[in-house]
């Protein structure tokens, strides 16, 4: 891998390069690179998920293949995916894309590697495209369209592909897929005329239905769930008006507790959490301080046998973060867990830190970081070592290190 991309900024943690001595001092562990997430699929729904997935990224290949002249799939592998955008004949603006094995339950992560807060907000607003079956396809959509008006180029006709249903049979990548496909037999055409017909008959319908935002916005969301949400939307008007009232403060600002709000709401409607990988809880129902619980970790690992142990004997069977992404308990050795709970990841630092990242992949993320660094529960330790003051110590302590060092990013080939 070039030197250049192992430096890139995503959600594809760095890890610790730090010296024996350094990680001795920062009291943490080192470990083989881990994949992108942990399992959040399993069984046949996870086969039928990376079958859907490879199907897209074939189904891409075959419309944008490297010699196109707008957008270019570079290469691509299940969990990772390389593009180009082309802005004029020298400016190649070089695109990334994480994919999680939760998908399409978790979106895509996409980065860029510019500095550029116009391409940042591209990126962002790929975070409102998050349901369909074709996921990659639609967000890539917007993507490519949202870049054609920021630089005033015309929209490329081939990007309309992209809301084609995907082929049933193999994409052979030489051939490309869309309206220069001629149907050869009239009965075919009338046929497809006539589904057609039946499709927009079927949109009209939807159209004529009252359109109900709330009830759209709400969509999957347990009415528990809707009660907290409703709660929060209230408690935030309140505290506003008070500030009006008598001039004071108020936690955060209007756009942090907006973005802050779309997350949690996401969070609701995850399949993650509601099949129990990890649970939120807001502390005194504020935005701003959330207890998060790691409760499903590979069931192949030590620390799962931990976990199992933990319940025995104290009724506890989960791994407590606070919201700055630190763990609180139980307390751990390994797993990237430096003194007083800090994790040693690049994306938790300003460096490696992203504004288009979710909360629910970060937690993912940390999920398999614990899991491939080897966690294991150190039961009878100190539960008071496990504080704020030796966490931000630390911080700052890993952050320097790697400010000097860079972080490791092993092979490819090393998983």
């Amino acid at each position: 891998m070039l030197e250049k991309e192992r430096k890139k900024k995503n959600i594809q943690p760095a890890l610790c390069c730090c010296s024996h001595a350094d990680v001795r001092r920062l009291r943490g562990r080192t470990a083989p690179q881990l994949p992108l997430s942990p399992r959040g699929l399993v069984g046949d729904e996870w086969k039928m998920s990376v079958s859907g997935l490879k199907a897209e990224l074939k189904f891409l290949e075959s419309i944008f293949d490297p010699n196109h002249e707008r957008f270019r799939i570079i290469d691509w592998k299940p969990d990772e995916l390389s593009c180009q955008f082309n802005v004029t004949g020298e400016k190649l603006l070089i695109i990334h894309c994480n994919i999680t094995e939760s998908y399409p339950s978790t979106p895509p992560i996409w980065f860029v590697d510019s500095d550029d807060p116009s391409l940042a907000e591209v990126l962002e607003r790929l975070e409102d495209v998050r349901k369909g079956s074709t996921l990659l396809l639609q967000q890539l959509k917007r993507l490519i369209c949202d870049l054609c008006r920021l630089y005033n180029l015309p929209q490329h006709p081939d990007v309309e592909m992209l809301d084609q249903p995907l082929p049933a049979g193999p994409i052979n990548p030489e051939r490309k897929i869309g309206p220069a496909d001629e149907v050869t037999s009239e009965e075919e055409e009338e046929e497809e005329m006539g589904e057609d017909i039946e499709d927009l008959d079927h949109y009209e319908m939807k159209e004529e239905e009252p359109v109900d935002g709330k009830k759209s916005e709400d969509d999957g969301i347990e009415k528990e769930n809707l009660a907290i949400l409703e709660k929060i939307r209230k408690n935030q008007r309140q505290d506003h008006l008070n500030v009006s009232a008598h001039s004071g403060a108020v936690s955060g600002s209007v756009q942090a507790s907006d973005r802050l709000m779309k997350e949690l709401r996401e969070i609701y409607r995850s399949q993650s959490y509601k099949t129990g990988i990890y649970s939120v809880e807001l502390v005194n129902d504020s935005l701003y301080e959330w207890h998060v619980k790691i409760r499903t970790v590979d069931p192949d690992s030590p620390l799962h046998s931990d976990l199992q142990v933990l319940k025995e004997k104290e009724g506890v069977d989960y791994i407590l973060l606070n919201f700055s992404y630190k763990v609180m308990s139980p307390v751990l050795s390994g797993g990237y867990v430096l003194g007083g709970g800090a994790l040693c990841m690049e994306l938790l630092t300003k460096q490696g830190w992203s504004s288009a990242y979710s909360i629910e992949s970060v937690i993912m993320q940390i999920n398999a970081t614990l899991v491939k660094g080897k966690a294991r529960v150190q039961f009878g330790a100190n539960k008071n070592q496990y504080n704020l003051a030796r966490a931000q110590q630390s911080y700052k302590s890993l952050v320097q290190i790697h400010e000097k060092n860079g972080w490791y990013t092993p092979p490819k080939e090393d998983g």
